[in-house]
């Protein structure tokens, strides 16, 4: 979180929001089932699916804040941030299986449409829109690199979309006798909620797999270490996610004729931290040519990859 960023809050308080926001989003998600099941409404069932899935995610993004406070142990040196991916991760294979039950319903509803209690479904809407504005609220603005907060958000605006969607849907029931409406929102948020798990089960997945993040190279970590720091060659380049955001890298350099260890691992250090936001990295120096097979390969596979 930058410490420039002027609306950025104590990682307490930005605790407390997203706890805030997981408790409003448990109301909604109580009321749209209930409310879904007594109505008779796919869309509401559908949107109540996607709310159990946000919260799951806001869930995620707390035990994500709160856990990454936790000094490190013997056991796990890198303390407990990826518990958030793991969490991830799962949300994403459940949303997929309640994604292929909602279309596998709403199929059946709109060959044989049920009746449905209108003014029930656009009350439970109507409430849902307002708890997911209200979450809005609750989680505030966020500074550029908090990927917690800026996810939540995310899911939390697709929800409202969902329960304005349910609102529009009881309405055009109600004034029109449109019964299929209600299935093909359901279909829409099945839709949404796909395209949500999709994203998160590979970025999980990415991130568990110690991918290079997303939109960076280790051919240009390479390039710009040998430009700016001094060195004779950079080789042996991993860079990988303990979580969202949280990046980590191990790298081999060999030194110019005349740089001192010293000064060339600051500047290393520096680089990596200022141009490619890497906090933490494990430098080693080697004193002779790279003979390894493999020295060069993480570089060559991103340059045609």
């Amino acid at each position: 979180m930058s410490a420039s960023d002027s609306h950025t809050d104590h990682p307490h308080e930005g605790e407390a929001r997203l706890a805030l926001a997981f408790a409003l989003t448990g109301t909604a998600l109580a009321a749209e089932a209930v409310g879904g099941w007594l109505a008779g409404s796919l869309a509401l069932l559908a949107d109540a699916g996607h709310l159990l899935v946000d919260a799951f995610a806001l869930a995620a993004a707390w035990a994500g804040a709160r856990f990454a406070r936790r000094p490190a142990d013997a056991r796990r040196s890198f303390g407990y941030a990826r518990l958030e991916v793991l969490v991830g991760y799962t949300n994403a294979l459940a949303q997929l299986l309640l994604v292929a039950w909602i279309v596998i319903e709403a199929l059946l509803r709109l060959h044989a449409p049920e009746p449905i209690r209108t003014t029930l479904m656009f009350a439970i809407a109507a409430a849902g829109a307002a708890i997911n504005l209200a979450v809005l609220g609750a989680l505030g603005r966020h500074a550029h690199d908090d990927v917690n907060r800026a996810g939540a958000r995310l899911h939390v605006i697709g929800d409202l979309l969902g329960s304005l969607g349910a609102a529009l849907g009881a309405l055009l029931i109600a004034g029109l006798g449109w019964l299929w409406i209600d299935a093909a929102i359901s279909l829409a948020v099945a839709l949404l909620m796909s395209r949500s798990a999709w994203t998160l089960l590979r970025r999980s997945a990415h991130i568990l797999l110690e991918g290079t993040p997303e939109g960076l190279e280790t051919a240009a970590v390479a390039a710009t270490l040998r430009a700016e720091a001094g060195v004779g060659d950079v080789h042996h380049v991993h860079v990988w996610q303990l979580a969202g955001g949280r990046r980590l890298a191990t790298l081999h350099v060999r030194l110019g004729a005349h740089a001192e260890a010293a000064t060339a691992l600051a500047t290393i250090q520096r680089v990596l931290r200022e141009r490619f936001l890497i906090p933490h990295a494990t430098i080693q120096i080697d004193h002779d040519d790279c003979a390894g097979a493999g020295c060069h390969e993480p570089a060559a596979r991103d340059q045609t990859g």
